[in-house]
């Protein structure tokens, strides 16, 4: 039912019928959470090959025995494999630990000071642009370093360009923006070729020092056979001499294990040599018998696709789940939209608003637990209060079943409430 259009009549019998359902919901005594978009067991199973693996076999094709120290930008063919990922060459491309979120962390330690002295003089902040909705860990770094977050609106193809275009152009001060390309968290988008190519001649308008954080998080996280395409930035930003303002990153916490894979940045050669002595007083190098594991056992970018396949067969149903649950309740409902994502570990979800977090309350009184609306938003402000971030992968396919309807439930019945209280 269209619950816009219900005349007060009709929204009172309504409130009736869902607040037996919500009570209903709640005498169940769920214990369920979508917050977090983690990898289910049966996904971590597929790389328990992982284990032994190496067969006490630890030398490189060089002659390096991995366990032994050295080598901070990581074993060349870990190098290689993350290279390929993020389709650069393996000289720009570093392996580090299990985070690429740690990558992140150092490569804003090791700018900060550069940025931070322009900041000083100007005696204004360091500032970074945001694509909202967005991922909340990149708004948590910039609180943490005390940078400023300017909101830019994600759209279908990509963040609005006019507009950050014009920010750059009008603040010296904005050192950079977070992007998640390929299967934006929590949209699902991926961005057209106009807007990578408008990322790649960002840096000929912006200030001093100017980076394009692209954080390809989903690389290779497909749920349909046709995937979305990504055009590519390094090459893009090459042919526009800019080079020096791309760093990507990605990891395998989502290939194989989630607390224990390797993470990847990619940058020019200049950038990569000035990181790499910055790392240098902390770290002597990252877990090179890992990064031989996982070379050993995706091999190359071929056979990686092939091990995503799996992951695709278990999430693919349960993507599928939310939609349907979704459509079926609430398709011309006129209270909510949602993106139906074809990759990626996220659906965005938005209420009417004012609403959502009087359906993340509700929700929770009803025993699910769902990510705090405004998270998706610097500060966790969402000034609209409309959007939720739902995160199918983790819970078991009857779980998901479950937390769905205490979700549907949850948002129909708040909005009947507004607009009987209009």
């Amino acid at each position: 039912m269209k619950i816009s259009s219900l005349t007060e009549t009709e929204l009172i019998a309504a409130r009736q019928i869902l607040q037996k359902s919500y009570q209903a919901c709640t005498d169940q005594g769920y214990n369920l959470d979508l917050t977090r978009g983690k990898p289910s067991s049966a996904q971590l199973d597929l790389s328990n090959e992982l284990d032994g693996i190496l067969g006490g076999f630890y030398l490189l094709q060089d002659g390096t025995d991995v366990r032994n120290y050295g080598n901070i930008l990581g074993i060349p063919e870990a190098r290689q494999l993350g290279a390929e990922i993020l389709g650069v060459g393996m000289s720009e491309t570093m392996v580090g630990g299990n985070s690429s979120l740690t990558l992140m962390y150092n490569f804003i330690s090791h700018m900060m000071p550069v940025w931070s002295e322009e900041a000083g003089e100007r005696e204004d902040a360091v500032k970074f642009i945001c694509p909202v909705p967005g991922y909340d860990r990149h708004f948590t770094l910039c609180e943490h370093f005390g940078i400023e977050m300017i909101n830019v609106d994600l759209l279908a193809g990509g963040p609005d360009m006019a507009a950050i275009e014009k920010l750059v152009k009008e603040d010296p001060m904005i050192k950079a923006v977070w992007c998640v390309p390929r299967y934006s968290n929590p949209t699902g988008h991926t961005y057209d070729q106009n807007t990578v190519k408008a990322f790649a001649r960002l840096d000929r308008v912006a200030g001093k020092d100017f980076r394009v954080l692209w954080d390809n998080a989903y690389a290779v996280h497909d749920l349909i056979d046709e995937s979305a395409q990504l055009h590519n930035l390094m090459d893009e930003a090459k042919s526009s001499e800019t080079e020096n303002s791309v760093v990507m990153f990605a990891s395998t916490s989502k290939i194989t294990f989630a607390g224990a894979g390797i993470a990847f940045l990619a940058t020019s050669t200049t950038n990569l040599k000035a990181f790499e002595q910055f790392l240098g007083p902390q770290v002597i190098g990252f877990d090179k018998v890992n990064q031989l594991r996982h070379v050993r056992f995706l091999k190359d970018l071929k056979n990686l696709k092939t091990h995503m396949n799996k992951h695709k067969a278990l999430l693919k149903p349960k993507f599928d789940l939310v939609e349907e649950k979704l459509k079926s309740n609430l398709g011309d409902s006129g209270v909510a939209d949602w993106t139906n994502p074809t990759g990626g570990y996220f659906v965005s979800l938005n209420t009417l608003p004012g609403l959502a977090n009087e359906v993340v309350r509700l929700a929770a009184g009803a025993g699910v637990k769902l990510t705090p609306a405004g998270a998706t938003f610097p500060y966790g402000l969402d000034h609209d209060n409309r959007n939720i971030r739902i995160a199918p992968t983790y819970p078991s396919l009857d779980d998901l079943g479950l937390a769905m309807n205490v979700l549907v439930v949850s948002i129909q019945l708040a909005s009947v409430n507004h607009l009987l209280d209009r």
